[in-house]
């Protein structure tokens, strides 16, 4: 496959169980979030088969699996079982993170089991579609102590404040998102979606100082912005702090990574860890590389 700084790393993917995938209706009126982005026929979902196999289409080598921001604590450990499984499988190609119900009993327990079974951290946690305050001083304190202690990562969804609306877009602002990494700044947070726009008032010195921390994903990058995204943020926040994500298959892998490729801007080596290496880092991911 090449070297390993060559290796291309999708940091933000869905993967649901085949039988989910065959029949979504029971799940529906069960959980009001997925609902909402689900209800129409033509809204895509894959099992990990199936994104394996866009994974060798587009060229990627790796990939993390989010499962679901799911309210019931019974659907996470559900969906948390089946990516664990399909990760194993995998022999390391996709790696994944795991979802709890934070206002659940239990929450962080089920954070740890999941790490215990190889998660390469928690997320995409939502706090619109699981009813927390991210503005709240306790607001994950029990999982972010269980990341911590363990050195990994949590992703959040992030919202634009502006700009079209669209089903999921919530209300995680990057100034909500900004009191959750005040009140936790030893935590390593990686926002998706670009924070939400949270990188563009790292300008202001009083904001950088708080994210040090903080990650950023491309995730939906072509729903919501212009290609441009990648050269401007990375000269605001630098090159070690951006991951490459497609959230397939919501969006295409193979398309916006051509695009990326194309149209970002991005010298060799900025892309090499924009691409890659930087994903390998904050999630830990195992080398797969064979050569």
């Amino acid at each position: 496959m090449g070297d390993a700084s060559s290796l291309v790393v999708d940091a933000h993917t869905h993967a649901f169980p085949p039988e989910w995938v065959a029949d979504r209706s029971a799940y529906l009126g069960a959980d009001l979030w997925f609902g909402e982005l689900y209800k129409a026929p033509n809204a895509r979902m894959v099992d990990a088969t199936r994104l394996l196999a866009a994974m060798d289409d587009a060229g990627v080598e790796q990939a993390i699996m989010c499962g679901w921001p799911w309210a019931d604590p019974g659907l996470c450990l559900e969906h948390n079982d089946y990516l664990a499984a399909a990760s194993r499988q995998s022999q390391g190609r996709l790696a994944w993170l795991g979802t709890v119900a934070p206002e659940s009993v239990g929450a962080a327990a089920e954070a740890e089991r999941c790490l215990d079974l190889g998660a390469s951290g928690i997320g995409e946690l939502n706090a619109d579609a699981q009813g927390f305050d991210l503005t709240s001083e306790g607001a994950l304190v029990e999982i972010s102590a269980v990341l911590e202690r363990a050195a990994r990562p949590l992703l959040l969804h992030a919202s634009e404040p502006v700009g079209h609306r669209y089903p999921g877009k919530g209300t995680a602002t990057p100034d909500r998102l900004l009191t959750f990494i005040a009140n936790n700044p030893t935590l390593t947070v990686v926002l998706a979606h670009w924070g939400g726009g949270l990188p563009f008032y790292e300008l202001m010195p009083d904001v950088a100082e708080l994210t040090t921390n903080v990650v950023y994903d491309s995730a939906a990058s072509t729903y919501l912005y212009r290609a441009g995204i990648f050269r401007t943020v990375l000269d605001i926040v630098g090159v070690d702090r951006v991951l490459w994500g497609s959230d397939h298959p919501v969006l295409g892998m193979k398309s916006f990574l051509r695009k990326t490729r194309q149209n970002s801007k991005l010298g060799n080596e900025e892309l090499e860890k924009v691409l890659g290496l930087n994903a390998r880092r904050v999630y830990r991911l195992v080398d797969t590389n064979k050569s």
